[in-house]
């Protein structure tokens, strides 16, 4: 006899349901659409309106943060002086007197040569064009291009910036020019006093910035700023030394040579030189290109000189005065300089190189660690 046992019936599954009665215990969901979309609109507005004050304050932003690493760079000078039993306020005092000299004295230098090779240049152009267009390398080039090619394409470059209307275009305009100098020196003003008054403060400044950190962090905190500010400090004055090693070698060796305005030149490889890695080939191949005015053999003399030095700076100069600071990779640096030339021009390739030795001792000193005790 068979037994047939009874299969038990799956229960359906439940389901929800949309129901508006008010005894339901399903939950009542409203989505205020207006509401979210007004406020999300508030805040894109908000998201722009603060993306244009920062792009409008982007200059004085640039001003402040040069400020800002020059004072850093010019404390260790002055810890130095305090050291030796100097008050503060003396050696600040000293220190940007030094500073403002130097400035003084480099326009005073500067700007008589660059107005005598300006008023040369304009009285003499139709002989350099000459020169170049006869010159050994234009009549070597020509032969192997043929019909005079070169040749005729110096002339008309010559005879397209000697006309007035197009150097006032290519320069943007005599008042485009003018505004831009006034604005360099504005700047420079500007920075200069931010940097004495950050000079002066930077003592109170980091304490100040450390109530933003809770006690019990504090003490790490202040470890990790002292560690950065330092070596910025050390970081901005060995890539000083640098450009002024760089700015004495070249005067002396472009004034053997015989290449034009060798002051205005040598000034050019020390200011370039300030950004790293970059600013040397830069620098040198202006130098390289303007000694060409002179001849082709100053040129090649130039080239040369600096294909040696930028080998002694890179493997011997660098490493022994830059030992110090915090070790920027060389990738990093390339990027570095060109993102802050994009953003902010010289100045902000001045400013980006210490900003990543910034974010290097951060990873170093907070993220790294946390991660390995992790």
């Amino acid at each position: 006899m068979r037994i047939r046992t009874k299969r038990p019936v799956a229960p359906e599954p439940t389901r929800a349901e949309v129901t508006s009665d008010a005894s339901s215990r399903a939950p009542e969901v409203k989505i205020r659409a207006f509401q979210i979309g007004f406020v999300g609109a508030l805040g894109v507005l908000l998201a722009l309106l603060l993306g244009g004050i920062v792009g409008q304050l982007g200059t004085v932003i640039l001003y402040v943060a040069l400020a800002l690493f020059l004072a850093l760079g010019l404390d260790p000078v002055v810890s130095w002086l305090q050291r030796r039993g100097m008050p503060r306020w003396v050696a600040i005092l000293i220190v940007f007197a030094a500073v403002i000299g130097l400035f003084v004295g480099l326009i005073a230098t500067i700007v008589p040569i660059v107005i005598r090779e300006t008023t040369n240049l304009i009285e003499n152009w139709d002989d350099i064009v000459a020169n170049i267009e006869q010159s050994d390398v234009v009549v070597w080039l020509n032969s192997i291009v043929g019909d005079d090619a070169i040749q005729n394409g110096i002339a008309s470059i010559g005879d397209w910036l000697a006309d007035p209307a197009n150097l006032g275009a290519l320069g943007g305009g005599i008042l485009a020019v003018g505004a831009g100098i006034a604005g360099g020196f504005t700047g420079a003003t500007i920075v200069l006093i931010l940097t004495l008054y950050f000079l002066a403060s930077l003592d109170s400044m980091k304490r100040y910035a450390a109530r933003f950190v809770p006690a019990s962090s504090r003490g790490g905190y202040r470890e990790v700023s002292e560690e950065i500010t330092g070596s910025v400090g050390r970081y901005v004055i060995g890539q000083v030394s640098l450009a002024s090693i760089n700015g004495v070698l070249s005067l002396i060796y472009l004034t053997i040579i015989g290449a034009p305005a060798p002051i205005l030149l040598a000034f050019i490889a020390f200011l370039f030189s300030l950004v790293p890695l970059v600013g040397t080939l830069t620098g040198a191949v202006i130098i390289t290109l303007v000694s060409l005015a002179a001849s082709p053999a100053t040129a090649i003399a130039a080239a040369i000189y600096y294909l040696i030095y930028m080998q002694v700076e890179a493997y011997v100069l660098s490493p022994r005065i830059m030992s110090r600071a915090v070790a920027v990779p060389g990738a990093l640096v390339v990027i570095a300089a060109v993102a802050g030339g994009t953003l902010g021009g010289v100045l902000g390739a001045l400013v980006a190189i210490p900003v990543a030795a910034s974010l290097i001792i951060v990873n170093e000193k907070v993220l790294f660690p946390r991660q390995d005790s992790a």
